[in-house]
């Protein structure tokens, strides 16, 4: 078991670039294999040690809460969800900040709904303890990319840099899992709708305990129709 057990996960996003090959169902319910790829990230979160799942709405997120409530199961009493529901798009930043007035812990696990990242949340938690740090990212090594910025790491694993999409022979790629010191974030002062990673991370990592950790596991994100396309041939086949 890690330390951190609760979770807010992102999972308002519409799903604009997958239009071609999905319609009308938030991103995160894209179907994989016959269930929503939202369940495979709640589930390997589960096996992680994460047992109160945090879910940030918005488009649609009435299918998102059907699907929960009439189709999903984890049997075990410990294993809760709550809804966290945006009336408007208030951005990650917001949806985050939203999301955290439903925790009850210090430090909450940040993921996004429609991306998956096997990581070993224990030891990204122990490395974030060990540093004491506000916000650490879980980072993936890549080579010859060109669709996500590159985070740089001072030796110590503090936050170097960030750098804007452009091709990349290798980099180490943001991977979308954060732990974040609740009370750190909170005592910001950030406006209502916000990026998470544009006015949190890159404005605050030179100024705050900022830390990245990398991990060589699986990742996947079904952003574009290509990868949408892979997660059905790459993720385990699993009736819903």
């Amino acid at each position: 078991m890690t330390e951190v057990t609760e979770a807010i996960i992102l999972a308002g996003g519409l799903g604009t670039r997958l239009s071609s090959v999905i319609s009308d169902v938030p991103k995160c319910m894209a179907p994989v294999n016959g269930r929503p790829f939202i369940a495979y990230v709640i589930e390997h979160l589960y096996k992680q040690g994460i047992e109160r799942f945090i879910l940030s709405l918005g488009y649609k997120h009435e299918m998102v809460i059907d699907y929960f409530k009439n189709n999903f199961t984890i049997d075990h009493s410990s294993f809760t969800i709550q809804y966290s529901i945006e009336n408007e798009s208030l951005g990650t930043g917001g949806a985050i900040k939203l999301g955290c007035s439903l925790s009850k812990e210090k430090n909450v696990l940040v993921a996004n709904g429609d991306s998956l990242f096997k990581i070993n949340i224990k030891h990204l938690f122990d490395f974030h303890k060990l540093k004491k740090a506000h916000c650490t990212l879980s980072l993936k090594l890549m080579k010859n990319l060109n669709r996500y910025g590159v985070v740089e790491l001072n030796k110590d694993g503090s936050i170097k840099n960030f750098k804007e999409k452009q091709y990349f022979d290798e980099g180490l790629i943001n991977g979308g899992v954060y732990i974040l010191n609740k009370e750190k974030f909170l005592e910001e002062n950030l406006p209502q709708k916000f990026s998470f990673e544009k006015d949190y991370l890159e404005n605050f990592y030179n100024q705050r305990q900022m830390y990245g950790i990398v991990q060589d596991e699986y990742f996947i994100d079904i952003g574009i129709p290509e990868d949408y396309a892979r997660a059905q041939l790459e993720l385990e086949l699993t009736k819903a």
